[in-house]
């Protein structure tokens, strides 16, 4: 079941459009068996590079990627960038850039 509830993560993750940051709780909240946002970020921790992972932030707009990598941070900071959204501080402002799976 648990591999099945990654792809279906993984397939939130892809509906995430351009320009726009997701919480990982909500994306947790979001599976036919939800689970906790601490569980997303293990599991984000695999993403395939088809899935937009630098689109996935904490509900905060922090970037909790940086405590694995720091360099993974910077390239997550980049990608953002590319698509229009600011970090200022380490955080994405998630009342302007905020996306919600419903």
């Amino acid at each position: 079941m648990a591999s099945e509830l990654v792809q279906e993560l993984y397939d939130w993750v892809r509906r995430v459009p351009a320009g726009r940051c997701v919480a990982y709780g909500d994306l947790g909240q979001a599976l036919s068996q939800p689970v906790s946002g601490y569980l997303v970020g293990r599991w984000m921790a695999s993403c395939p590079p088809d899935a937009p992972w630098w689109r996935v932030v904490a509900k905060s707009g922090d970037l909790p990627v940086h405590k694995r990598d720091p360099a993974l941070a910077r390239e997550q900071e980049n990608l953002l960038s590319k698509e229009g959204i600011p970090v200022l501080e380490g955080r994405v402002d998630m009342s302007r850039f905020g996306w919600y799976p419903d």
